[in-house]
């Protein structure tokens, strides 16, 4: 029987700290990765999904990948340039607005990114008063990205600062992605 699907975590701009429900998780799962980058403060959009690609490329079986904030954007990015890959499924919490106000300047490339259908399941939480996005924002990328869209109430950027701790209602939301993973990598 394959193996359950990896776990592989994408954080965004400035990584996410030891609060951040991200590390907790990542901490938790063994066997998880987490995708490092060379600049986490000033992210180019080439050289992190170049990035992505490496970590992705050391995993073996199906992966789900667990982003936040500019990860989401970096998965949209990575998926539209690589269409067939072990990913079988993706949890994209809080995806920016890359032409907002807020988005940061640091970030470079990101703001011609196009969300296409991705070719795998894929959910977006989405809080209605994230200052990096609008909840009408979040509504238009899950529909362009062919995502579920969950409506996670006023939870900020949903980060550390938002006082999650573990993050439980995420664990839901995770959940039957990595069992529908299973599934996938069944059938093949």
């Amino acid at each position: 029987m394959p193996a359950s699907p990896t776990l592989v975590f994408v954080a965004g701009i400035g990584g996410s700290g030891p609060e951040h429900w991200q590390s907790r998780w990542h901490a938790r799962v063994p066997g998880s990765r987490w995708v490092e980058h060379s600049s986490w403060d000033e992210p180019v959009r080439s050289v992190w999904v170049r990035e992505l690609g490496e970590a992705l490329a050391r995993v073996d079986g199906p992966v789900v990948l667990v982003a936040h904030s500019l990860g989401c954007t970096l998965v949209a990015a990575w998926a539209a340039a690589t269409p067939d890959s072990a990913v079988v499924g993706a949890l994209l919490v809080s995806v920016p607005d890359v032409h907002g106000p807020q988005f940061p300047a640091a970030a470079r490339g990101f703001g011609d990114v196009t969300y296409g259908r991705l070719p795998f399941r894929a959910v977006v939480a989405a809080s209605h008063d994230d200052p990096y996005a609008s909840f009408g924002h979040s509504v238009e990328v899950a529909d362009q990205l062919g995502a579920e869209l969950v409506d996670v109430g006023r939870k900020g950027h949903i980060n550390a600062s938002s006082g999650l701790g573990d993050w439980a209602e995420g664990w839901d939301l995770l959940a039957p992605l990595t069992d529908a993973g299973l599934r996938a990598a069944l059938r093949s």
